[in-house]
């Protein structure tokens, strides 16, 4: 699983490292104005929803059963229920599409309604809404392709695909936006284009496996009506985090102007360990533990939870660590160009960005607990911890924003540590479920591995801390010797990370894990 998982982070790392380019690409042309926050707004929507049909809810309902149907039945069977599957979701996804683009106003309301006193700024988002929204079409179906190749362990393209995103909209932000009056709907329109792109990108490949899907519309379909079942309370399930995310910015619509693209950009960052690694392990150990479960083997169930959790741990805590550490100077050599992102936006970024990284781990651990359940088909338990979890952090949102926005105008950060405490409350349910019920049981080891990530991770904290105590020349230095710097400061972290976990007698192999089944 190590290789599969190490092919995964491979194709999302050049997805995430377009990410950050095309998010660079995006400071300088919209930085952190207020059509910065309507389009952020738009681009959210249809995103969040997203992570509801094509990586979250859908997939964790879809991959179990594909698994099943692949294990006990024959080829023309699985066609059936991918025929008939890609039937009820199309018609759904094209209805949602239509009602959005023709209620535009209303989402607006609903997920930014601080920009209602705004008529310009509420207009732009509404008309943005229009352009952006059936991108949810084209990239759920792409969802739909990805999670067919994934069960057929086809890791290497799913991962791939994210890729043209980044670089439509770059190619949008640089090339067509000079042609609009107002640069944010460029933007719009790449974002449409790539979710064609996306989905087409993935025919050659389903056409490979014989599994093209021709939408048959049936829903009294046993395998439709299953999926069903279980996506209804894996939408909450699933996606808590996406509608903590959410709220946040329907609050962050009523604090200062920039607060919106402050929270997008250290959230970007956030999301780049959690999309390279913790999605790529969630994205193999799923339709494994899906296998394992039909094949009736708990034992290797478990173990191949115990390998994703150390594999997890091993990332997260090191990147939390230095995103909390290298805030500032990351943001600074990535967004500070011009006149556009002001030296207000970095130090407001900073403080969101440090709050996201104390939850970061959390964020991790959620990828890899939750499939534990959806594998198994129970999907009511991740819900009522995920309600649980909704619940708190709206209260901790209140508890957080108003005492910060009050007396310090930092209320934005308030929404970053409620969504990270949020996090850990999650996590910490979800693994004290899987424990309850036995289906995870530690493997050895573990007191001498968390020993050894203990002193790796003081260790460069220790190392970080004095580097960046001599070089504090940031915002002197031009764009590329700023780049060059946070390389070698980041080269110099990862390697006393390296070494101490070297010398704690860690190895790579120690993360081979069990064989894939």
């Amino acid at each position: 699983m190590l290789r599969s998982s190490a092919m995964v982070s491979s194709m999302t790392m050049l997805s995430r490292v377009l990410g950050l380019l095309r998010d660079v690409v995006l400071a300088v042309v919209i930085g952190a104005a207020s059509y910065a926050d309507a389009f952020f707004v738009a681009f959210k929507i249809p995103n969040f929803l997203r992570r509801l049909f094509a990586e979250g809810a859908f997939a964790q309902a879809f991959v179990p059963v594909l698994s099943e149907y692949r294990q006990q039945g024959s080829h023309q069977a699985v066609k059936q229920l991918v025929d008939r599957v890609a039937g009820a979701l199309g018609l759904v996804l094209v209805l949602l599409s239509t009602l959005a683009v023709i209620g535009a106003p209303v989402l607006a309301i609903l997920f930014a309604p601080g920009f209602v006193d705004n008529a310009e700024k509420f207009q732009l988002t509404s008309e943005l809404i229009r352009i952006t929204f059936p991108y949810l079409f084209f990239i759920s179906m792409t969802g739909l392709a990805g999670g067919i190749l994934n069960s057929y362990d086809r890791f290497a393209i799913p991962a791939f695909t994210p890729v043209l995103l980044n670089v439509s909209i770059i190619a949008s932000a640089l090339v067509a936006a000079p042609w609009f009056s107002q640069p944010v709907f460029a933007l719009a329109w790449g974002v449409f284009l790539a979710g064609v792109l996306q989905m087409c990108f993935q025919i050659p490949f389903l056409m490979r496996l014989r599994l093209m899907p021709r939408p048959e519309l049936n829903w009294r379909d046993a395998g439709v009506q299953k999926i069903l079942r279980l996506m209804a309370p894996a939408i909450f399930g699933v996606s808590v985090s996406q509608i903590n995310l959410l709220l946040d910015t329907v609050i962050a619509s009523f604090l200062p102007t920039g607060s919106v693209s402050w929270l997008y950009y250290s959230d970007r960052l956030s999301e780049l360990p959690l999309g390279v690694f913790a999605v790529a392990a969630a994205t193999v150990i799923l339709p494994n533990l899906s296998r394992q479960h039909v094949a009736k083997s708990p034992e290797q169930f478990s173990q191949t939870l115990d390998w994703a959790l150390r594999f997890i741990l091993i990332i997260a805590l090191p990147a939390a660590v230095a995103l909390i550490i290298l805030a500032e100077p990351i943001l600074i050599t990535l967004f500070y160009y011009g006149d556009v992102m002001t030296l207000r936006d970095m130090s407001m970024a900073t403080l969101s960005l440090r709050a996201y990284a104390v939850g970061l781990t959390a964020f991790m651990l959620i990828k890899v607990l939750a499939p534990g359940f959806y594998a198994r088909q129970d999907m009511k338990t991740p819900v009522r911890i995920g309600v649980i979890a909704m619940i708190s952090n709206m209260v901790m949102n209140v508890a957080f924003v108003l005492p910060l926005h009050w007396y310090w105008q930092v209320g934005h950060v308030g929404l970053a540590l409620a969504t990270s405490a949020a996090a850990f409350l999650n996590a910490a349910l979800l693994f004290r479920g899987l424990r309850h019920s036995a289906v995870y049981r530690p493997q050895p080891g573990w007191m001498k591995f968390a020993t050894v990530l203990l002193m790796a991770n003081l260790g460069m904290l220790v190392g970080l801390s004095w580097i960046t105590s001599v070089i504090t020349d940031w915002l002197a230095w031009e764009w590329w010797l700023r780049t060059c710097w946070i390389g070698v400061v980041c080269g110099f972290g990862a390697a006393c990370y390296g070494l101490m976990l070297w010398l704690g007698g860690f190895r790579l192999n120690d993360l081979k894990g069990p064989r894939s089944s």
